[in-house]
């Protein structure tokens, strides 16, 4: 999704775009808090359990909206007047509508001509991203936010649980909720003006890391049961605009530097191998680590202070990307042209008006209150 908005958007401006396709996913995780409330509710109807009611409907749902996106989604522009070409089992599949018509077909095709222009590309392409150095702490960075993502949300009840042992089922899916919802205020409040300010991806993604250290410590080593749910509230809000930030910043980076197929490459590597966090939080902290799981005063300390301790590698890494992207610069691998020229397709990286806009921060100008 992350290249997809590459497609209709300039980099820079992608940010606060994979921040509102993100808030499905906090949506969901605030929505099945209350939900599974209510499935556990239905035990025994119909001869199943509620977790059964739960994955037979949630299953059914992302079948239809699956084979619905087929023709849901518009497929990439193409330039005004041009129609596309559908062979093979594409012609029986109906035809999403154009994203883009009449005079804003035009205007995005001249401001981002480099969409319209696809490149060839082979393995080699693929292997000059994997071996960029620029992919790996973007990598990192990826990793050490979702993986206490998955690791919260995976464990977020039996956490809760840990600091109050009188809690029902049904009230720790409820305070399960509103970690998401803080999570979803996050990303509305902090991606916009990480796009403004997109040379400066590295401050807007530390600072709600720290949040999240904070959060993980107050849960940690608070005195008593609100104070360290609290904590967890804190963890919520951290965590929401440094996912969308990360792949905001790889399209920067490799847009410039690969092109398009960079874009597409460094997205997937970057959410792909970043996600191996998850298998850490998941399988290796907190029930899965059995003298952290002891009841008592200092259950799940040392797995809190795990994440604590990758939350300190993912900030680390945006530093020193910040300072290498400084030191090395980041030029691109082929020869950049201007939009106007005659450069035949598949040479060069294109220099549309966009592209030369993202040079330069768009700052707090044309704010609604500035104007």
């Amino acid at each position: 999704m992350a290249y997809y908005l590459t497609l209709f958007y300039p980099p820079s401006r992608t940010g606060k775009r994979i921040g509102q396709y993100f808030t499905a996913a906090q949506v969901s995780a605030a929505v099945v808090g209350l939900v599974s409330a209510g499935f556990q509710e239905m035990d025994g109807l119909g001869g199943l359990v509620g977790f059964q009611w739960m994955f037979l409907l949630y299953g059914l749902v992302g079948i239809i909206i699956g084979f619905s996106l087929l023709w849901w989604l518009p497929d990439r522009p193409l330039p005004p007047g041009e129609v596309p070409v559908r062979t093979g089992y594409l012609q029986w599949i109906p035809q999403s509508r154009p994203a883009l018509t009449g005079e804003d077909a035009r205007i995005h095709y001249e401001d981002l001509t480099r969409v319209y222009r696809r490149r060839g590309w082979n393995w080699f392409d693929i292997l000059h991203v994997f071996f960029d150095w620029r992919l790996w702490p973007l990598v990192l960075m990826y990793f050490g936010v979702v993986g206490v993502g998955i690791g919260v949300q995976n464990y977020a009840t039996v956490i809760i649980r840990a600091t109050n042992g009188s809690l029902t089922g049904v009230q720790l899916s409820l305070l399960s909720a509103p970690i998401w919802i803080m999570d979803l205020i996050a990303i509305l409040l902090v991606t916009p003006f990480s796009d403004r300010f997109h040379h400066h991806r590295a401050l807007f993604f530390s600072v709600p890391v720290c949040i999240q250290i904070g959060g993980l410590l107050l849960t940690t080593y608070g005195e008593s049961a609100w104070p360290r749910y609290g904590g967890l509230l804190m963890v919520g809000f951290g965590l929401g605009p440094t996912v969308p930030i990360t792949m905001s910043w790889t399209n920067q980076v490799f847009q410039h530097r690969h092109g398009e197929v960079g874009v597409a490459a460094a997205a997937a590597l970057v959410s792909g191998l970043g996600n191996l966090g998850s298998i850490l939080t998941t399988y290796a902290l907190f029930t899965g680590w059995v003298s952290d799981s002891r009841k008592g005063r200092k259950q799940y300390r040392k797995s809190t202070l795990v994440m604590v301790g990758i939350l300190c590698l993912s900030i680390l890494s945006s530093v020193v990307m910040t300072l290498l992207l400084r030191w090395a610069g980041n030029r691109p691998t082929t020869k950049q042209v201007s939009s106007r020229s005659s450069t035949s397709e598949g040479e060069g990286i294109i220099m549309d008006g966009a592209a030369k806009r993202d040079l330069h921060e768009r700052g707090l100008g044309r704010l609604w209150w500035r104007r």
